[in-house]
């Protein structure tokens, strides 16, 4: 039986009726007296000089108010991705953005946009990494690359490790990271089974449903702005926008929007721009980015190719692990290479590392985080691995992973111990799956079953809430971070079983950088493991506050109080008692004697709640035409404490299906000009309700110490395994090992020939 009496009961999402009628306004339906439409004039080359830009004809299409160029702005310098402004003088990637056009309408912009002619002048151009790295490379930042902060960290995604930068000449390599335990030669030399690949995944793109859009308003009283937006960090585009303008951050308000998908993409990339360009005309402005802009100019997932290596004794203990990556970063830097090289090494106790990476800068658009950012490729190369040795040494490939996990008490990642963890819960949850124990059935008729885990670190960030009773008896909760998934629902059980109220009479806010307490970013898995914790103590605070009231009421003890549907009673005496609305207006009204009932919760946890997905997957392959169909995926996952089981299962299912993208279909293909060949959903291939497969989900609760009644971040972790679950599955089918992605037809075809 529960000890709660709100958490852990499936709950639909508070506003799910709104998001499937229509009715949840988005950036996109923001409507401003006197508001002009952006459309971006794009870069057709990958790199090239800049020799004019004709803007005639597009000012005089009906509608078209301004078309701005780089030369109407003050220059900044890009010092990343998320400081890129309009070309000024040439482009480094195709989709880079050169003009805008404003215009009264989106129409009348996007004519005007077609209209713009820009002359160029083309220069040798670098698109893969190898080519980035021969000898004889033109070097894209030729007077070095540009350093700028990027939102790796927002997303729980340090590197690890030791930096190491390029002091000599200038090249196309942003960056290398090291990182040694052990003796790692010694190790393999005394292994007795030694297995290793390399392995190969393409730039994916998060693929939202709402594509990034803002709209900007200028004040002309101080300079600065207020914001609306698909955000996953309000107060950091705040600050980024504070930032270019040059005004205080109290100067600039930011409005996160609910968020229709994010995945790790819109922590910040044209914010700045769009508020400048605002200022620059002093009028609204929206920029709302079509699909084809959104997969050119946003910031996909970066490619990746892992060189692995693990050596094993003879008993299957885990002597000694080896990655070395190479991170397609596009042209700005990211440390993205050096955190899948330390993902690939974090949860197996091992002695003996030797973890590399390099970041290579290519003319292709700038990368960045993506759900779970660079795991699906770190996992699929130690997790292959991993099931190969297991056939090597005659073992159980899930006892040889239980032999070798991490528990509590054993070194982290990054320093310190593990927590409490449930990776081997998980393992031992999947190990009794029956789409596990009947594998051998299933490959009796063809199929092959294959499974993985992935884990997740988590992020951290502090955070505050405020938690009030207002005269109806609401319970109102604001907090100040964008809502991604859901989470309203989930942090209304919370502050209902904190306070002692039905999640009916809770109200959830989210509200602009101006009102709201400090709420940070919104990804990495941490939103409801840190923020959690500041509701529920506002929502403590709240029931302190409110129980004095009636105390002095009642003339009785604090102690001697109860909340019971909605009212205030005092213990074994519930005709002695007053509703929760009548005690609120008690405190606020003219000569009240009593303070309003505020709770304020804040927090800064410092402790990370590791968190674990196994995942099995059961497949068909056609060895004729190399379709790889896959039948059925059980996924199972450690959440710690389900707050919301609705929402839990929501998070493993949706995680899951981008993981089937991953492994069979999704890739963003570049020719040796640099264009991109899957520009449009009609070429870039994602999973469908048939393709996604059956689903069933297994939640596994092994409390954490630190997260609000036990909870861990549930978000990142389902995406991890799926790519090497799949691969492992082909494998069992067909004794392929599968190393490069997307697993198309003919990819798997090719291979099967090959062999």
């Amino acid at each position: 039986m529960s000890d709660f009496s709100y958490v852990g009961i499936p709950t639909p999402m508070i506003d799910g009726p709104a998001k499937v009628t229509g009715n949840l306004k988005y950036t996109g339906d923001l409507k401003l007296a006197g508001m002009l439409h952006a459309r971006f004039v794009l870069s057709t080359y990958a790199h090239a000089n800049i020799s004019g830009i004709d803007s005639a004809a597009a000012l005089a299409v009906p509608g078209v108010q301004r078309v701005l160029t780089a030369d109407d702005l003050p220059e900044v310098v890009p010092s990343s991705r998320a400081m890129l402004m309009l070309a000024r003088d040439r482009v480094i990637f195709v989709g880079q953005p050169i003009a805008m056009v404003l215009a009264d309408s989106p129409a009348a912009a996007a004519d005007g946009a077609e209209l713009v002619e820009v002359d160029y002048e083309p220069l040798a151009t670098v698109t893969s990494m190898d080519a980035a790295l021969a000898e004889d490379a033109p070097v894209i930042w030729p007077n070095g690359i540009p350093t700028g902060a990027e939102d790796e960290a927002a997303h729980g995604a340090d590197t690890g490790g030791e930096s190491e930068e390029d002091e000599g000449e200038p090249s196309n390599i942003a960056g290398k990271s090291h990182m040694a335990k052990g003796d790692v030669a010694a190790a393999f030399a005394e292994a007795d089974v030694i297995v290793e690949r390399t392995f190969e995944t393409p730039m994916v793109h998060q693929s939202s449903i709402e594509t990034q859009g803002w709209v900007v308003q200028p004040n002309p009283l101080n300079g600065g702005v207020t914001m609306w937006g698909s955000l996953q960090s309000p107060f950091g585009a705040r600050l980024d926008v504070a930032n270019i303008l040059g005004v205080p951050e109290s100067d600039v308000n930011v409005y996160g929007m609910p968020v229709g998908g994010g995945f790790g993409a819109k922590f910040g990339l044209y914010e700045p721009l769009i508020a400048l360009v605002s200022v620059t005309v002093g009028r609204p402005v929206s920029l709302i980015l079509t699909r084809g802009e959104e997969l050119l100019t946003t910031n996909p997932a970066p490619a990746l190719r892992v060189q692995a290596k693990l050596g094993f004794r003879s008993d299957g203990s885990l002597l000694a692990m080896q990655s070395n990556v190479l991170a397609d970063t596009g042209v700005y830097p990211s440390g993205l290479g050096g955190f899948a090289a330390m993902q690939f090494a974090s949860f197996y106790r091992c002695d003996n590392l030797l973890l590399e990476s390099t970041n290579v800068i290519t003319n292709k658009q700038s990368v960045g985080a993506y759900r779970a950012p660079t795991s699906p490729t770190a996992f699929m190369a130690v997790e292959t691995l991993f099931d190969e040795a297991a056939a090597a040494l005659g073992i159980d490939p899930v006892e040889l992973r239980l032999k070798n996990a991490a528990r509590a008490g054993d070194p982290a990642p990054g320093g310190g111990d593990f927590p409490v963890i449930g990776m081997v819960e998980t393992l031992e949850a999947a190990r009794e799956h029956p789409l596990w124990r009947n594998r051998e059935e299933s490959r009796a008729q063809g199929h092959g079953v294959g499974i993985a885990i992935g884990g997740w670190m988590g992020g951290l960030e502090p955070g505050a809430s405020v938690c009030k009773l207002n005269r109806d008896g609401v319970l109102q909760v604001q907090i100040g971070t964008a809502d991604l998934s859901g989470t309203p629902t989930s942090f209304a059980l919370l502050a209902a079983e904190a306070y002692g109220v039905e999640p009916e009479r809770v109200r959830f806010v989210y509200s602009d950088t101006d009102s709201a307490p400090y709420g940070g970013g919104v990804g990495g898995s941490k939103t409801m493991y840190t923020l959690g914790a500041a509701v529920i103590r506002a929502a403590e605070e709240a029931r302190r506050q409110t129980l004095a009231i009636a105390a002095e009421e009642f003339e009785v003890s604090a102690e001697d109080l109860e909340i019971v549907d909605g009212r205030v009673q005092v213990r074994g005496f519930p005709d002695r008692s007053i509703s929760l609305g009548e005690l609120a207006g008690k405190a606020m009204t003219f000569d009240g004697k009593y303070e309003p009932v505020h709770g304020n919760g804040r927090q800064a946890i410092t402790d990370r709640a590791p968190s674990f997905c196994a995942q099995i997957a059961e497949v068909e392959v056609d060895e004729e035409t190399g379709d790889v169909n896959l039948l059925n995926l059980a996924v199972v996952q450690d959440v710690g404490r389900a707050i919301n089981p609705l929402a839990v299962e929501g998070q493993m299912q949706g995680g899951a299906v981008q993981g089937v993208g991953w492994a069979l279909l999704e890739e963003m293909r570049y020719d040796e000009d640099g264009q991109l060949l899957t520009g449009s959903w009609m070429d870039y291939a994602m999973p469908d309700a048939v393709q996604a497969a059956p689903i069933d989900t297994q939640i596994v609760e092994v409390p954490s110490v630190s997260g609000p009644y036990g909870a861990r971040g549930v978000g990142e972790p389902p995406v991890i395994p799926t790519v090497a679950a799949i691969a492992n599955a082909v494998a069992h089918a067909t004794g392929l090992r599968m190393t490069q992605t997307p697993m198309t037809a003919p990819r798997v075809l090719e291979a099967l020939q090959a062999r």
